[in-house]
């Protein structure tokens, strides 16, 4: 720790030092916040809730950066009048629905809940969630944080990879929901942690562990991004190297070569080229080459959801069968776990630094 000037030990000396004046109005302040932010959720898998979200997700220009001249009659006249349906299918067949919400939805509550509780040796901090797509909004939650005495609040967009179309949209909305504050908060906005060795070694940790636990042995694993079309990248988006970058981390943690854990790119959209090599693409190739034994694994989502229990454990599953595959596993998303939980709370903690 650095030590203290003068100009510090006056500061300080003034902190401690300074009177209030008597009978003026109660302020509640000088708390901090911890603002959990996820990608989204429709409210419900019915038709009118997931075009509701479907447009809020698909308007934004962070997703899809085409001109609006061009993507919008695409949107309206086409893709909201039959998607729906079928983004309504899937979620119904993943659906928490005991608690009558998403997945996503039940472990962000989850994620955020631990982690008030493993900071509570910090009586200051508050801590909730908001998805940037669809309930609890981030404006609706960062107002509820600034009036329960919120004069600070970190942001964290619950992405490990950066990219544009993930973490700068979370930031871009929180900030665009701050300019309609009078009294703003301080903010800080948490970045990629793709590297950080605490995320790599709770990775490795949960695909130990699920390995060990297999009636049979994978020839090979595949580590599945969320894939973003090819030009992002060419115009500057660093989440290309970011997926490449983990990976490596990963078979070095795990000692493991690139033959054997392999880097691919999921749902992608649209007629645009997308990152490759293809997650589904991959696996029907791994089928027809003879390989019989395969897992998959996520390390860019924080909680599993569509992509990932429908997307990768169902409709991947099916592909690799097809291909004449015998068995496939989907290893689960970091999600609640204690691992899980362990990286959420030191990079909080470590973002916090100067604050708490």
């Amino acid at each position: 720790m650095p030590a203290k000037n003068g100009l510090d030990d006056e500061w300080e000396t003034m902190e401690n030092n300074k009177s209030v004046p008597e009978n003026l109005p109660t302020v509640s302040n000088g708390k901090v916040g911890v603002l959990l932010i996820n990608l989204g959720t429709p409210d419900g898998y019915d038709k009118k809730s997931m075009r509701r979200y479907l447009r809020e997700f698909l308007s934004d220009n962070r997703v899809i950066e085409w001109s609006r001249w061009l993507w919008y009659p695409i949107l309206y006249g086409i893709v909201l009048n039959t998607r729906p349906k079928k983004s309504g299918a899937a979620y119904e067949a993943i659906w928490n629905h005991q608690k009558n919400e998403s997945p996503l939805r039940t472990f962000t509550r989850s994620q955020a809940s631990k982690l008030a509780s493993s900071l509570k040796d910090k009586p200051t901090i508050m801590v909730d969630w908001a998805m940037r797509y669809g309930n609890p909004s981030i404006a609706e939650k960062l107002t509820e944080l600034k009036q329960t005495g919120c004069e600070r609040i970190l942001i964290f967009p619950l992405y490990p990879q950066y990219s544009a179309s993930t973490t700068a949209t979370v930031n871009d909305k929180a900030f665009e929901a701050l300019s309609s504050m009078r009294w703003m908060p301080a903010i800080r906005t948490v970045y990629a942690y793709h590297d950080k060795p605490v995320y790599i070694k709770a990775l490795a940790k949960s695909i130990r562990n699920h390995l060990k636990d297999l009636d049979f042995e994978p020839e090979k694993i595949i580590a599945s991004y969320h894939g973003i079309p090819k030009s992002y990248v060419e115009k500057g988006d660093p989440y290309y190297d970011h997926c490449l970058i983990t990976t490596g981390l990963l078979r070095e943690e795990l000692g493991w070569g690139e033959d054997r854990l392999i880097n691919c790119f999921q749902s992608r959209f649209g007629p645009e080229e997308w990152l490759q090599p293809y997650t589904d693409e991959t696996i029907k190739n791994l089928g027809n080459q003879g390989i019989k034994n395969v897992a998959v694994f996520n390390p860019g989502f924080v909680c599993d959801c569509l992509e990932t229990l429908e997307e990768i454990a169902v409709e991947a599953a099916e592909i690799f069968k097809q291909a004449g595959g015998t068995n496939f596993s989907h290893i689960p998303c970091l999600n609640d776990s204690e691992d899980g939980m362990k990286v959420i709370e030191e990079i909080t903690r470590f973002e916090l630094l100067g604050w708490v």
